[in-house]
């Protein structure tokens, strides 16, 4: 086991299912730690820690049994669960960084196969999550469109090309989410789809106001032949329609859910590659988190409430 301290480490807040965490992990538990996300400084290693020493600086991610909250400023963690942090990349970068890393890589990599040449849709690509996609692909070669959930979201965007080829602005109801990609890719469809949920059902206020989630037929429709659509939206539903344009277009579909590296010792290996690599990228400037001024600790149970009422765009971050 090695030990952490938390003296100007940055411990990133972000929204997770907390019902299932409880419910499935947690065993019932009355009260779940928060800050899961956690960068800092070794103080002691155990006889059979191989992998850190006194005084290195780390990064990494607070398994989902564990009893501590990254909220603290001294934590005993277990060596499989870090990473050494690189010296350019701050205690604040890594640690909003670390968790959304982990996403795009195993939507991108894992999931669907990320290549030279592919057409990419990021949806909400003005999210932390979705930014860290976005320069991801880009950095493999792909060829990138993503949408935005307003002005703000557009500004930001705008920055990011070349990296970005397209740049689908939902709020306005004008813009048609399949008709547009299909347009970009002359016909042939999207390689790669990762959502940041859908609309499984059309209600009345679908038509007369902007959705800035797209319907599950968006999707589909806009899918190409042998493409990939990872979805975050753990309650989908597909009818036997659906499922037969999956089939003759030969696409996959995919859930994302970062947790599963730490539900097998099996995929330790590749899982501490995946946070090892984030680390890199970010101290060569291919990953730019989207990150928002860091924040006392007496301020964390505000920000975790705004983050929870999803109030907060960027990666919020607590420094110790």
């Amino acid at each position: 086991m090695c030990r952490t301290v938390g003296s100007c480490e940055g411990t990133a807040r972000s929204t997770h299912d907390l019902k299932q965490f409880v419910s499935e992990v947690m065993n019932d538990k009355a009260s779940v730690p928060v800050g899961r996300e956690v960068t800092g400084t070794v103080l002691e290693v155990g006889s059979k820690v191989s992998f850190f020493q006194p005084d290195d600086e780390v990064a990494g991610i607070l398994p989902l049994d564990c009893d501590e909250s990254g909220l603290s400023e001294l934590l005993w963690v277990h060596e499989h669960n870090l990473v050494l942090k690189p010296e350019k990349v701050s205690w604040v970068e890594a640690a909003g960084a670390v968790r959304d890393g982990l996403c795009a890589y195993t939507a991108l990599h894992f999931l669907a196969h990320l290549g030279p040449g592919k057409s990419v849709l990021v949806m909400d690509g003005a999210s932390p999550f979705g930014a860290l996609a976005v320069q991801l692909s880009r950095h493999v070669g792909a060829m990138v469109m993503t949408t935005a959930h307003s002005d703000e979201d557009r500004q930001y965007l705008e920055k990011l090309k070349p990296s970005v080829a397209r740049i689908l602005d939902l709020s306005k109801s004008n813009v048609d989410l399949a008709e547009s990609c299909l347009e970009e890719t002359g016909g042939l469809g999207v390689d790669i789809v990762i959502d940041a949920g859908v609309i499984l059902y059309k209600n009345e206020s679908s038509v007369t106001k902007p959705q800035l989630l797209p319907h599950k037929h968006d999707i589909i429709t806009l899918l190409g032949v042998g493409s990939h659509w990872v979805t975050r939206e753990k309650h989908l539903q597909l009818d036997p329609p659906d499922s037969h344009s999956l089939f003759l277009k030969g696409a996959s579909l995919s859930f994302l859910n970062e947790e599963i590296w730490n539900l097998s010792s099996a995929q330790q290996g590749k899982y501490l590659h995946i946070l090892k690599d984030v680390m890199e990228k970010l101290s060569i400037g291919i990953l730019r988190p989207q990150l928002d001024e860091p924040v006392p600790l007496y301020e964390a149970k505000v920000v975790m409430e705004m983050v929870q009422r999803n109030e907060v765009r960027k990666k919020q971050v607590v420094q110790l």
